[in-house]
Order: structure tokens, then C-alpha cells, then sequence
């Protein structure tokens, strides 16, 4: 079967965009500075757990799709002790971060303390086959980058692998109300696919579930945004790397034709003299399972048991 998402065509826009991202990376600023507040639920619990004494700190952190590695930065600075990894599929991507982070200004004044101070570690790697060991990673961290994954059970998987039991991780993703105006638009024009079909946030839900991750909790925001024209809002997307990456997208140039036939179908929605455009934003936390803890595939629980844990009856 045929993959959703062409993931060459992924890494390309968004090596692409790397240099230029955060010219339009507003909505996406946005939305990683909420999810970090969502971090406090790590150091409340540590809290509680620590029963007065001192709280256990994050050791491995892992930001999945960083980007420029902003929200990479901001949590190393959180935890400094801890050793941050700043993932992305894209390579110029992982430079920027690396870039990035060699900027942070260490709190330590003294020049031994800023030598030895810890930042971000790039890391080119997939986010369907993280490169971590087991149970390796305290905070799991992912702004944005989950709707260009088809197969959100297999990804989940692979994230319940590298988190460890009570290890917190926090999520955002488009919804399938996102860009619903330029879908609309472009089904005027033709009829291949210019919008990806984004996952909605019960089937968001229910892989969380589905992979056994404990008590997820999930929002649904929509972030309105405003354009002078299709060709201002069409630059944007290109800017961001969030080009049209379907394996069944039109391989040729778009034309005027076509493109004429979608403005003058996104006019009519134009308000106060802009042309509107929907962003439906998904975010969840959860923590991570027990060992042992049933993976749902199929609608049968499955249970992944270590060989070592078998006891074996030996005959003399």
C-alpha cells in the first residue's frame, strides 16, 4: 500500500525553508510557547514525588521535529543539567537548531561554567524510527510536526519505546479544519489534492490510547489568520515548508489558469478587505506506560513480554 505523505518531498520543503522558517513561523511560535506551559506538569510531579526533598529533573529530553530549535532552547535553559536533543527529519533544519543553540547565553557568568555549559544537541533522524534507546527519554516534546505522519499508531509506538514509565510527553498537531478556505478554493479549480487530510482529534485520542499511554489529556484551538491575497497566503506556506507533500499531489505547476479559477473562489470569503485562513490546532499530554502495559492493534490488546521475564523449566 501506498504511503499518504511523499517523505522526500517533506525533507525537501522543509530544508528548503530552513534558513527563511522563521520569517512566517508565527502561528508556530504561538503554539510551541503554549505547549512548553504545559511542561509544568513534569516539575509539579516531580514535586509531589519528591515528598520534600529535592525533585528529580529531567536527564533526557527530546524535541521531535525541532525546527530552529527554539522551544529546544527554552527547555535546556529550563533544565540545564539535562541533555536536550534537538530531532528533525531535515537537515539544514538540525544546522539552524545547532546555530541556534550555540547563541544561548549561559546563566553562569563564570568562563569555566560557560564552556561547560550544556545546549542542544542536533540529531537528522525520522520521527518514525527514533535512533534512542528504551526508555531513555524523561520529556517527549513535539510542536507541529505530527501531521505530516500517516501512520500515527507506528509513530506512537516508537514513542512509548523511547519514554520511560511516568515520562511526560506533550504534543501539537493540525486538524483537519486547517486551511479549509484553500481547500475549498481549489476544489473550484480542480479536482487533485492541494490541502493534506489531517487527523482529527478523536482519532488523535484514540492512538494515544491505542498505544497505552496514561491519562492523555486533549485541546482543540483554532487560530485565524489573514492574508491580502492567495498568492500572499500561498508564499507563506512555502516559506514554512508546508507544501503539498501527498504522494498523490499533481507533479506539474499548479498554472493560471487553474490558480485564477481558486482566487476568484477564495474571494467571496474575503472579510474586512482579508482573505481568511483557518488553522485548527490539536494538543495533548500524557505520560508514559508501565512496562507490560496492552498496545491496542486491531481491537485486541497485545502485550509485548521480555524474553528474560519467561520463566523456563529446565529438565535434567
Amino acid at each position: 500500500m501506498s504511503e499518504l505523505f511523499d517523505h522526500r518531498q517533506v525533507r525537501r520543503a522543509f530544508s528548503r525553508a530552513a534558513h527563511h522558517y522563521d520569517d512566517a513561523a508565527a502561528l508556530q511560535r504561538e503554539v510551541g510557547a503554549r505547549l512548553l506551559e504545559s511542561l509544568d506538569y513534569y516539575d509539579e510531579r516531580a514535586q509531589r514525588e519528591a515528598q520534600g526533598g529535592k525533585p528529580r529533573a529531567p536527564l533526557r529530553v527530546l524535541d521531535v521535529g525541532c525546527g530552529p530549535g527554539h522551544a529546544a532552547v527554552q527547555m535546556q535553559q529550563r533544565w540545564p543539567k539535562a541533555q536536550v536533543i534537538a530531532l528533525d527529519l531535515a537537515l539544514p533544519m538540525a544546522r539552524e537548531a545547532r546555530d541556534n543553540a550555540r547563541m544561548m547565553r549561559p546563566a553562569a557568568s563564570n568562563p569555566v561554567s560557560r564552556l561547560l555549559a550544556s545546549r542542544p544537541q542536533p540529531l537528522c533522524a525520522d520521527a518514525r524510527a527514533l535512533p534512542l534507546a528504551d526508555g531513555s527519554v524523561d520529556v517527549l516534546f513535539s510542536n507541529l510536526c505530527l501531521q505530516w505522519v500517516e501512520d500515527l499508531p507506528a509513530v506512537f509506538a516508537g514513542f512509548r519505546r523511547v519514554l520511560r514509565p511516568d515520562g511526560l510527553m506533550v504534543l501539537s498537531t493540525f486538524g483537519p479544519d486547517t486551511l479549509w478556505e484553500l481547500r475549498e478554493a481549489f476544489g473550484h479549480a480542480d479536482s487533485a489534492p492541494h490541502v493534506s487530510p489531517f487527523a482529527s482529534i478523536a482519532q488523535f485520542g484514540d492512538a494515544l490510547t491505542a498505544a497505552g499511554f496514561k491519562d492523555p489529556v486533549l485541546d482543540r484551538d483554532e487560530f485565524h489568520m489573514q492574508h491580502d491575497s492567495l498568492a500572499d497566503l500561498m508564499r507563506e506556506l512555502r516559506t514554512l515548508g508546508a507544501t503539498n507533500a501527498l504522494s498523490t499531489r499533481r507533479r506539474s505547476l499548479t498554472g493560471r489558469a487553474r490558480f485564477a479559477r481558486a482566487g476568484q473562489a477564495y474571494e467571496p470569503m474575503r472579510r474586512d478587505g482579508k482573505l481568511p485562513a483557518t488553522w485548527e490546532v490539536i494538543t495533548a499530554h500524557a505520560w508514559g506506560p508501565q512496562p507490560g502495559t496492552p498496545i491496542r492493534i486491531g481491537g485486541v490488546d497485545e502485550v509485548a513480554v521480555p524474553v528474560a521475564r519467561i520463566p523456563i523449566r529446565r529438565r535434567g
